[in-house]
């Protein structure tokens, strides 16, 4: 399974995280779910994810901690990718959105994220 492409998925809105996750397993991604920002956190080294799609707002860490969080540990070797229901203009976007490689607004549009994720090898 070395050509497996890895997704975490963090969200505390536990009915978008499933939806998303179920889609991108039946695209032949490895995806795991955390529910918060601390999770999400703790799962990285061990999951040692290709991508983490993370919503902006949530509980004990929120997503412009986590971002910043992963581009000082793990610099661009991982994709980001920020969701949210939220305007531009809050500063907690603003500021998450600078640090991302991706943004989407919530309600994830499935066909979009599937055109910013790192693609599946079928090899």
């Amino acid at each position: 399974m070395d050509h497996e492409v890895r997704v975490l998925v963090a969200d505390d809105a536990e009915d978008v995280a499933d939806v998303v996750a179920h889609a991108l397993t039946l695209d032949g991604y490895s995806v795991r779910i955390a529910p918060d920002g601390e999770q999400a956190k703790a799962m990285v080294a061990e999951f040692a994810p290709h991508c983490v799609l993370f919503d902006v707002d949530m509980p004990h860490l929120d997503g412009n901690q986590l971002s910043t969080w992963l581009r000082e540990q793990y610099g661009d070797d991982i994709v980001l990718i920020a969701m949210t229901g939220w305007s531009d203009t809050d500063r907690r976007v603003a500021d998450t959105f600078v640090r991302v490689d991706h943004y989407l607004r919530k309600p994830i549009d499935l066909d979009t994220l599937r055109r910013v994720l790192p693609p599946v090898n079928d090899t």
